[in-house]
């Protein structure tokens, strides 16, 4: 072979080499997680084609803003889109601020009507402790419809699943492939958020979800892992319906109830951090389970 030949042949073999990296890197998943302050949450971006798509925006826009930078800097490519899996301020308060740089943010037709009422809630409770850092105004994500919808963004295939209340009164969940983002509806590692008591509901969204098939489960916070998340999230919520009923539920609860409830779950879950997410709660949950009676 002569010289010319053999420099041609090294030549498409790197460029062979070249482009099958970069196809390999398309779909590929990193992760943002905030400081113990915004809750540890996490912002996933997945790089497409010609861009980079995030999931949820972080509880305080300037983590937001941190996710976009650095899914851009890791990728090599600008973010284009973000998807909002449901209306807890963790997942929609960093909107605005991707907005103004120019990415369309989106989500269910259920989850935006429900974030007016969730932010004025949130506004009450969070804005003096995280003031200027709190937004003073609801988040106002673009609508991709009210169904379960195949999209393409970046060059990237998704389905946008949209599910009935659960964490909250709302979800999207996010496949990709066998990847799925479910935002708060899974917890491996703290206490499930359990403000709105809906149990029954949630356990129905981890049915479905299970149906997915997924082989890998990005939460809202905590790490990744595998299908049997599911299951270890549903013995969790069943198991406290179960300390609720235990208690007889009926009228309004008390103090000392609700405080050997939270002693019970968690000395039964001592490997789970943010008890806070169950205790403030358990007023629902009890609720929920007295009109059962």
């Amino acid at each position: 072979m002569s010289v010319s030949k053999w420099l041609a042949s090294c030549a498409s073999l790197l460029i062979a080499f070249s482009v099958s990296n970069v196809r390999a890197a398309v779909g590929d998943v990193g992760t943002f997680t905030a400081p113990e302050r915004s809750f540890f949450t996490a912002t996933y971006w997945i790089e497409g084609v010609d861009g980079v798509i995030l999931i949820d925006t972080q509880f305080l826009p300037k983590e937001g803003v941190q996710a976009l930078e650095l899914a851009e800097k890791s990728a090599g490519k600008k973010v284009v889109a973000a998807i909002v899996l449901h209306p807890n301020p963790d997942k929609f308060n960093g909107t605005a601020e991707l907005q103004k740089r120019g990415i369309k943010v989106m989500t269910s037709k259920q989850v935006k009507a429900l974030i007016p009422s969730v932010h004025q809630i949130r506004l009450s409770w969070f804005f003096e402790d995280y003031k200027p850092d709190y937004p003073n105004d609801a988040a106002n994500p673009d609508v991709f419809g009210e169904q379960t919808t195949d999209i393409t963004l970046a060059g990237v295939p998704l389905k946008l699943q949209v599910l009935g209340r659960g964490a909250s009164g709302a979800h999207v969940v996010v496949q990709h492939g066998a990847n799925v983002f479910v935002g708060d509806l899974i917890n491996p590692k703290n206490h499930a958020w359990l403000e709105l008591g809906f149990i029954d509901d949630w356990l129905v969204r981890l049915t479905e979800i299970k149906a997915m098939n997924p082989t890998k489960i990005y939460p809202g916070r905590g790490p990744v892992g595998g299908a049997s998340m599911i299951d270890t999230q549903a013995t969790y919520l069943k198991r406290v319906q179960q300390i609720v009923r235990d208690e007889n539920p009926s009228g309004e609860l008390g103090n000392f109830t609700k405080l050997k409830m939270q002693w019970k779950i968690e000395r039964e879950f001592p490997q789970l951090t943010l008890p806070i997410f169950m205790r403030d709660g358990l007023m629902e949950v009890w609720r929920s389970e007295g009109k059962r009676r």
